[in-house]
């Protein structure tokens, strides 16, 4: 009888130990005037240096994610952007560097209709099915990464949506919060910013949704995900992750999910996280 040996098979195989690590942006990577210290995108570079898999999650649209790519030297993988609604693949060899590996839609018109009769007052936006702003009075944000079309609002409900956003200048976050609750959307995702501010995507789209895609196309352990944020609409993300963290300066709804809590913003909180991936 031949007894086979196993010495050595451990040695010939490899453990992956690259983690997929999911940032958001504001908040997370850049303060709220849009800067980026040289502490965190020194810290990203070599997380993605050493292998790790960098993933910007956002809740900007593309045009406005491609900037903060740049400054961080992210030329390959992946990309989450309008909170999970669209998914870039990012690729030097194409002409602009990226194509969008998915996007998903939705008819907004029935969302509409409920908040423009709750909140009369209030802007509108709309990212449509190919990639153009359509906005009323004029609302523009940085976070749309191009200029919005001013439309009137029935244009609005007959567009084919990535992405609405609804802005108020009358109302607080928290009676703005209240107000979109009491409307009782269906059929939609949506979350709460930081102020009067409200995301909305398909119903099940999440920046957690999109990341999982993600994860099977690079075949990362569920245990190797890292993702860290600081804004409501990162509660679904932070929880779908093996390690979520929240941002020192995240309200308790987001502090709520997580079991890791690392320096505010302007401490370069995500500094430290990237730093700890590689030791």
């Amino acid at each position: 009888m031949t007894t086979l040996s196993t010495a050595g098979i451990e040695d010939q195989q490899t453990t992956d130990k690259r983690h997929l690590v999911a940032l958001d942006v504001d908040g997370t990577l850049v303060d709220h005037d849009g800067h980026m210290s040289p502490g965190v995108r020194e810290a990203a570079r070599a997380a993605a240096d050493a292998g790790h898999h960098l993933v910007i999650a956002t809740g900007r649209s593309y045009g406005a994610a491609l900037p903060i790519l740049q400054l961080l030297g992210l030329t390959e993988g992946y990309c989450v952007c309008s909170n999970g609604a669209v998914t870039l693949r990012l690729d030097p060899s194409l002409a602009d560097g990226y194509e969008v590996m998915d996007r998903v839609v939705f008819d907004p018109k029935p969302a509409l209709a409920a908040l423009r009769q709750r909140l009369p007052t209030a802007k509108f936006a709309l990212e449509d099915s190919s990639g153009r702003f359509l906005s009323t009075e004029r609302f523009q944000d940085a976070s749309f990464g191009a200029e919005a079309h001013a439309v009137g609002f029935d244009e609005l409900l007959d567009a084919e949506a990535v992405r609405v956003v609804v802005f108020s200048t009358d109302s607080t976050a928290e009676e703005f919060g209240s107000a979109v609750k009491s409307i009782g959307l269906h059929g939609v995702t949506y979350s709460v910013g930081w102020t009067a501010w409200l995301d909305i995507a398909a119903a099940g789209v999440t920046k957690a949704s999109a990341l999982e895609q993600v994860r099977g196309h690079l075949n990362v352990d569920p245990a190797l995900t890292v993702a860290l944020g600081d804004g409501r609409n990162d509660i679904e993300m932070l929880s779908w992750a093996g390690r979520g963290v929240a941002m020192g300066q995240a309200p308790d709804e987001v502090l709520a999910v997580v079991s890791e809590v690392t320096g505010t913003v302007y401490e370069d909180g995500a500094a430290s996280v990237l730093g700890s991936l590689l030791h």
